[in-house]
């Protein structure tokens, strides 16, 4: 719901890598003011500077989105520094594997923190400010947009807590768009749901702050199963960041609600709603694909036996040896 961006002002979380990053390389060729967080400094330095040298003008903040202190801290500067925002993405996430009653009360935590409660700091701190605006001023135009995932759509198995984070992020997401129809023309909402995109969330481990770790333990099988196949899956994406990021833009201009990295995987989601409404079964998964879900299984099944994984290749055998 943005028909001109000049001059205008981005709120991006996630802003030093990936999405969030592409979409402020987009927002600067606009003439957008960017107010960029990110949880690792390094990377967010690395976008400030190449936003700075693009003559847009900046403001950044460290922020860890599942600490709502921070959310608020970066929306009050927000507002001092430019006023309200008018494009809010909530975008900062963390990937997550392993079969579902594997996961640590710290895994719930991290995840949910980061990808669900973040989401929902950043609408519930720039949403008023925004709507108060748009009280002030008959042409402002708003426009919120959260990051979610196919993985909100659809029940991938072996990533069941990421899966319920970004089902509720859809959640908020259609409730946010709802919500805001009944009481403004001026500010609208959308969800980000990508599929396999390179953008370096499977490795957001390396972000995954000292309160959330357990020293001692190590993952479980299922779990290094899951980082394999995210590494594999998300490395092998032929839709690029940056496209996906276009897409946001578009979405916002022409006021677009639901946006897919990969329009035909909502084939997928089809069955699964069709499911749903007669009542069976969930479909497998991997019914296009049965060779991957026996290799899955065979590799769950296994991997008692193993050194490794039993999936990458890197960290043990893919196929099992006997022992005497």
């Amino acid at each position: 719901m943005i028909s001109d961006f000049k001059n205008k002002t981005a709120v991006l979380t996630g802003a030093g890598s990936g999405f969030g990053l592409e979409c402020a390389r987009i927002g600067a060729k606009l003439g957008m003011n960017l107010v960029l967080a990110d949880v690792q400094q390094d990377a967010l330095d690395k976008t400030v500077a190449e936003m700075q040298a693009a003559g847009a003008q900046v403001l950044a903040m460290k922020v860890d989105v599942s600490k709502a202190d921070q959310v608020e801290a970066l929306g009050a500067a927000t507002l001092a520094r430019f006023g309200a925002p008018h494009f809010v993405f909530n975008n900062a996430g963390v990937g997550s594997g392993g079969l579902i009653w594997e996961n640590t009360l710290a895994d719930w935590e991290w995840v949910v923190g980061v990808n669900l409660m973040g989401v929902a700091h950043g609408v519930r701190v720039f949403t008023p400010m925004m709507l108060e605006t748009a009280k002030k001023d008959p042409a402002y135009q708003g426009h919120i947009v959260n990051t979610a995932s196919m993985a909100g759509l659809l029940n991938a198995p072996n990533m069941g807590v990421y899966n319920v984070t970004k089902h509720a992020v859809v959640s908020l997401s259609e409730t946010l768009y709802q919500d805001l129809a009944l009481v403004t023309d001026q500010i609208s909402a959308s969800v980000l749901c990508p599929f396999f995109v390179p953008t370096g969330i499977s490795q957001s481990h390396r972000n995954r702050p000292d309160e959330f770790k357990t020293p001692g333990t190590k993952p479980t099988k299922s779990q290094l199963i899951g980082q394999a196949m995210s590494d594999k899956a998300v490395g092998s994406g032929k839709v690029t960041a940056a496209e996906v990021a276009q897409m946001v833009f578009d979405a916002i201009a022409a006021n677009r609600f639901y946006i897919y990295s990969h329009p035909k995987a909502i084939g997928s989601v089809q069955t699964r709603l069709e499911d749903v409404l007669q009542a069976r079964n969930p479909t497998d998964p991997f019914a296009g694909k049965p060779e991957l879900g026996q290799q899955l299984r065979t590799a769950l099944r296994e991997a008692a036996a193993r050194k490794g994984c039993g999936w990458c290749g890197n960290c043990g055998p893919r196929r099992s040896r006997s022992t005497s």
